[in-house]
């Protein structure tokens, strides 16, 4: 090896290296985790000035949780109080933002300043609430049957349940009374309204309306009785070829929509809970849970529509986005095929690690081992390019869909397959 090839090897170790250690701080400083992220400073000082594509440092993290033993290690190791982020706020700004007063406190006795004012969480600038055509969403609570509820899941800010709307099942997503006057819960709703006003498609879930003007603030979809993906998988293992392909073109179709230039919706969390099923019969699938979405205008084909941040649920999650780096609209591509991977191997990618630990491993170049005779070649090409490392190798929802439906004409016509667990 010449002395050039060595030198540029040992660079990319480090650059690997560094960029794992940058993501370990910023997770830890997440995850409240003071004793792992002290550790990391004793063996690294300099990380205390990491940041992620969006210019957070660790102390910016720890402030908006409201993390003060976090936050009193970071500064012990001269954390910067008053670093900008990307949208020029602050620590103590991201405190303020979320009322995080033990921090504020802390923040504001060594030297904190409040510049910016939202807090690097919220939107770059506050969103408006969602005006146009409000008359033909907005509901009056009333209208809303809450007698015969069932909780159909819960979130860190509220819930969602199966009620009733003028006589006709729906699901609610319902705001902790206790956050309906949160600043930062309130944007993120309002966001995810906006989002959803606008989607109409057969495998998208239907927005019916939202009550915006009163408390407890409630989104209001369809209810769809086949519950979602990840508890069909779990019932029933693996997929035959045909049924994982029905699957993934419904799927399929709903991103290539949601995709759809120049409002480009990445949806940034796609994984099996957030499929779900029309009925039990499970001919009909529809994407939903908006939350973390985020609308891009693109003014032209070659535009650039990038974005970053460690969003989404890790055993889906694409190795940009764990590694703070920039990302478009391809996540959703690999998470699809970690999907469709589930589907036909009857459980989820490196199910045997951690979520995080599985993340990480991904991030570092692994994939997931075929083991499944129900994967043809073909089958096989697809899902290794949906979740290759060079996102431009990953093919968009449209090519996906032509690929999957010429898939399944060529699928044997009887369509008996035997999966032999491994």
């Amino acid at each position: 090896m010449s002395t050039g090839s060595s030198g540029s090897s040992a660079t990319a170790a480090m650059e690997k290296a560094r960029v794992s250690r940058t993501s370990l701080i910023l997770w830890h400083s997440h995850q409240n985790d003071a004793a792992a992220v002290r550790k990391l400073l004793e063996e690294d000082p300099s990380l205390v000035k990491a940041r992620d594509y969006d210019s957070r440092t660790p102390l910016h993290v720890a402030s908006l949780h409201g993390w003060v033993e976090v936050a009193n290690c970071l500064l012990e190791f001269g954390a910067d109080v008053n670093a900008l982020d990307r949208w020029k706020n602050t620590p103590l700004a991201d405190a303020e933002g979320a009322k995080k007063l033990p921090i504020i406190e802390l923040l504001t006795l060594n030297g904190g300043l409040s510049y910016g004012q939202n807090g690097s969480h919220s939107e770059k600038s506050p969103v408006l609430p969602p005006l146009p055509n409000k008359c033909d969403w907005e509901v009056d609570p009333s209208e809303l049957d809450f007698s015969h509820s069932v909780c159909i899941g819960k979130g860190s800010f509220g819930e969602i349940l199966k009620a009733h709307w003028r006589g006709t099942p729906v699901a609610v997503k319902r705001i902790l009374p206790s956050l309906s006057d949160d600043r930062l819960v309130i944007q993120d709703f309002r966001h995810e309204v906006n989002l959803l006003v606008k989607l109409r498609h057969p495998n998208v879930v239907q927005f019916l309306g939202a009550v915006t003007d009163k408390k407890p603030l409630m989104l209001i979809t369809e209810y769809l009785r086949g519950g979602d993906l990840h508890k069909y998988l779990k019932d029933k293992s693996s997929l035959s070829p045909s049924a994982a392909i029905n699957f993934g073109l419904d799927i399929a179709r709903g991103m290539a929509y949601l995709h759809n230039e120049p409002n480009v919706i990445i949806h940034r969390d796609l994984k099996p809970r957030n499929v779900l099923l029309v009925n039990s019969s499970a001919d009909h699938l529809k994407v939903g849970d908006f939350g973390l979405s985020k609308l891009i205008k693109v003014q032209s084909s070659h535009d650039v529509y990038k974005m970053t941040g460690e969003t989404g649920s890790y055993r889906y999650m694409a190795p940009e986005v764990f590694k703070h780096r920039r990302y478009d609209k391809k996540v959703d591509v690999f998470s699809f095929a970690m999907i469709l991977y589930e589907m036909l191997e009857g459980e989820p990618p490196f199910s045997n690690y951690e979520p995080y630990d599985g993340a990480k491993y991904v991030a570092e170049g692994h994939r997931p081992s075929f083991r499944s005779k129900s994967y043809t070649s073909d089958l096989r090409d697809l899902t290794e390019e949906c979740w290759s490392s060079d996102i431009s190798q990953r093919p968009s929802f449209i090519e996906i869909l032509k690929r999957l439906e010429k898939i399944k004409e060529n699928l044997p016509s009887d369509h008996h397959w035997r999966v032999f667990a491994s």
